[in-house]
């Protein structure tokens, strides 16, 4: 039996052969002073690994490690810091587990559990970030044939407050005039608030009215090209001098906030409720959907990832598919003409 102490260790430790794969042989500690627990250790170790080599079977895999790759592997992710609270709050659920232990009855106890603390949408990113993991072990990483199915609740759809033109244009009069340059710039260009209040002046070319998010600072992580309309451009054009970095300045220092009292102030003196600076570019999406603009195009004048992100304003404005609709009345008039009518019993 390949059983020994050291004694840099109060533990048993175990020497094993290296099997297929391995460079070496395997030396690891049992965890336990205890003899007699060593040996079970021992006796299991053994088996598996031989099961491993003889048969296939994949050596068990701990949820530990699984979160440790999947950190590695995600570390690019602007959002980790999001995930790492997550798999945080998650460690007393699946912290000593290993990951064939995971089945549908334990997630539906996390399920319960986060939803008691919290609201569905909430839980559901958590759950997302169980079955991610889940999925990478499965189908990447190749450490486990099944999982189970992770099911998410479903969320309402995402909001689309919009205001109209008369609102807007009391609440650009009400607010302050750094405000309201980049309020009117927001519903010119969709542009979201941290992108606004960071734009700087290297990510704009006037003679060529276009603007570049670079992928470091767009939500989505990939860069967003930014066309400039008329109104964008006379907004640019009054910034020009202010600050020479930085677009859109307050007392000479970066936008740090929007949603300041002057904003609220600015909603309340205008009569506009439910609103927030995040509104502006649903205002953008929906006045661009009225004025005809195609879901494809707005797709990318908005930078949404997916064309799907962009579906939830197509009710909007059904009026434009009338062109698209009327195509077949001239196929079908004729039809109509040629075919009697019915008699009245």
């Amino acid at each position: 039996m390949s059983l020994y102490s050291r004694k840099d260790s109060p533990y048993w430790w175990v020497k094993l052969p290296p099997i297929h794969g391995e460079s070496g042989p395997l030396q690891v500690s049992t965890g336990t002073a205890e003899k007699r627990k060593a040996t079970e250790f021992h006796d299991r170790l053994k088996t598996q690994r031989w099961e491993q080599e003889k048969i296939g079977l994949k050596p068990r895999r701990a949820w530990a490690d699984a979160v440790v790759k999947f950190l590695d592997e995600t570390s690019h992710k602007r959002s980790q810091s999001k995930d790492i609270g997550i798999l945080r709050w998650l460690d007393p659920f699946l912290g000593d587990k290993s990951i064939d232990e995971i089945d549908r009855a334990m997630v539906d106890r996390i399920k319960l559990a986060r939803t008691a603390v919290g609201t569905r949408s909430t839980a559901n990113r958590y759950l997302a970030v169980i079955r991610s993991i889940l999925r990478k072990a499965r189908d990447e990483w190749e450490w486990i044939e099944h999982i189970p199915k992770v099911s998410l609740f479903k969320e309402p759809e995402g909001r689309t407050r919009a205001l109209t033109y008369e609102e807007f244009a009391r609440l650009h009069a009400e607010l302050p005039p750094h405000l309201a340059d980049m309020a009117l710039f927001t519903v010119a260009t969709g542009l979201r608030q941290a992108n606004v209040a960071k734009l700087e002046w290297l990510e704009v070319d006037m003679e060529h009215h276009h603007a570049w998010i670079p992928a470091h600072k767009y939500k989505n992580g990939s860069p967003h090209a930014v066309p400039l309309n008329e109104i964008a451009l006379a907004v640019l054009q009054k910034q020009i001098g202010k600050h020479p970095t930085y677009v859109f300045t307050f007392r000479d220092k970066p936008v740090a906030n929007v949603s300041t009292k002057a904003w609220w102030a600015a909603l309340e003196r205008s009569g506009i409720e439910n609103f927030r600076w995040h509104d502006l570019r649903h205002t953008f999406a929906t006045w661009h959907r009225q004025a005809g603009t195609p879901t494809h195009e707005l797709q990318r004048l908005g930078g949404w990832k997916t064309l799907a992100m962009v579906e939830r304003y197509a009710h909007i404005a059904p009026e434009g598919l009338q062109i698209a609709a009327s195509r077949l009345d001239n196929l079908l008039r004729s039809y109509v003409l040629a075919t009697p009518k019915r008699k009245k019993d």
